[in-house]
């Protein structure tokens, strides 16, 4: 039995007629995700956007500290034990050391973090800027104390209301959930956005000239569709970071991964701890090329070092950032962050903060990910206002009816 061409048209209308419904059931997802989160995800993409450049923000707002002059002669750094002792001699003798940064330029301070306890159980987070060149104490500031809402420095009252919305551990997982569901509204956003008749270059485009509540809508489209191609691997990044705890035993079910931080010392009553110079060494003699960027501190007697360094030159990685976990008291290295070598959810493990960060690509991808992240903005104050055309429109038929 032949179908004719009209029952050819009258099944794909058909067809056409249910993914439409399908997709009003999509739209209306979309609609109460951005509804109820969409607000916050512009707060957390909008300080994402600030903390893609929060090393020069924070140089820009305090000169005095976190910069310096370099030397008239091209000149090496003193080593790195000379510049460390001309931290700890400013700091109290329980202050512990936290986390260091080296400097990001020639015209950087080289910068120690220390956890400073106070009466009442709490602890103050101090930071130390160094002179490298000259091994010289420039100066400190308090950062924040724990228990206290809001930091001291904008860098981090930026970097809290962004990874916890002030809410303490607390707040990193609410952050982490709302991660989620924003991937959720982005995939729905795809789902609705998607041409059902084939328009491809109406729905890739902005019609300039059109109404505003049809440049309103094409805004909404346009940028959702292209800043998901940063977004999506940002949010779950930064759902990785934020609660890897959660996110690794996933990553797991597909292949063998782990995390460093989860590595620890073991203590040795006959073996005094190491400094931060001794792992900086150890992680030179695995990974002679490169920069030494961060140096995460030992402050408890099971926690270990970790040594994170930039630009390190390797054939075939496309990451040229390496971290290396370190036992305190033996130097064993524990664990390293190589995409190079390891499984393939080790590797996805590996790529997740440098492409949060925007690192992964240079300025290019810095620039991006600050992209994305204002772009949630928009996202959400045009799907406000397209959200309010609609409902004036259908009061203006319930009232004309």
């Amino acid at each position: 039995m032949s179908i004719t061409v009209q029952q050819l048209a009258t099944l794909d209308n058909m067809h056409l007629a249910r993914r439409k419904r399908r997709r009003k059931l999509w739209l209306k997802v979309h609609l109460w995700l951005g509804l109820l989160f969409g607000a916050y995800l512009a707060v957390i993409g909008l300080t994402g956007s600030i903390l893609v450049f929060h090393d020069e923000i924070d140089e820009w707002l305090a000169p005095e500290l976190m910069t310096v002059a370099p030397p008239a002669e091209p000149s090496a750094y003193r080593p790195l034990a000379e510049i460390i002792a001309a931290s700890t001699a400013a700091m109290p003798s329980d202050a512990q050391q936290a986390f260091a940064v080296y400097p990001r330029n020639a015209k950087a301070a080289f910068r120690l973090r220390y956890a400073v306890p106070i009466t009442g159980g709490a602890t103050e987070f101090w930071e130390t800027a160094v002179d490298p060149y000259r091994a010289k104490f420039i100066g400190k500031r308090l950062r924040w104390t724990s228990g206290e809402t809001f930091p001291e420095t904008f860098v981090d009252f930026v970097f809290s209301l962004h990874y916890s919305l002030f809410l303490g551990d607390s707040g990193e997982l609410i952050v982490s959930l709302i991660g989620v569901l924003s991937i959720l509204s982005m995939l729905t956003g795809l789902i609705v956005w998607w041409p059902l008749t084939g328009k491809w270059r109406q729905a890739l485009t902005i019609k300039l000239k059109a109404s505003a509540e049809r440049l309103t809508f094409d805004l909404h489209k346009t940028f959702g569709v292209y800043s998901a191609v940063v977004l999506l691997p940002v949010l779950f990044s930064g759902i990785y970071i934020t609660e890897p705890k959660y996110v690794v035993p996933v990553v797991e079910l597909f292949s063998p991964a782990t995390y460093r931080y989860w590595f620890q010392s073991t203590p040795v009553e006959s073996m005094p701890s190491l400094g931060m110079a001794d792992a900086v060494a150890i992680a030179d003699r695995l990974y002679p090329s490169g920069r030494t960027h961060f140096i995460y501190g030992a402050t408890q007697p099971t926690s270990t070092f970790t040594v994170c360094k930039n630009d390190v030159e390797q054939i075939g990685s496309l990451i040229h950032r390496r971290c290396v976990v370190i036992d305190r008291y033996s130097g064993k290295i524990l664990d390293v962050d190589d995409p190079t070598a390891g499984t393939a959810g080790e590797v996805l493990t590996h790529w997740q903060w440098p492409l949060h960060s925007g690192q992964a690509f240079g300025m290019a991808g810095r620039v991006l990910v600050c992209l994305s992240g204002l772009a949630c903005v928009l996202l959400f104050g045009t799907g406000i206002v397209r959200w309010r055309h609609k409902k004036i429109a259908n009061l203006s038929r319930r009232i004309y009816r």
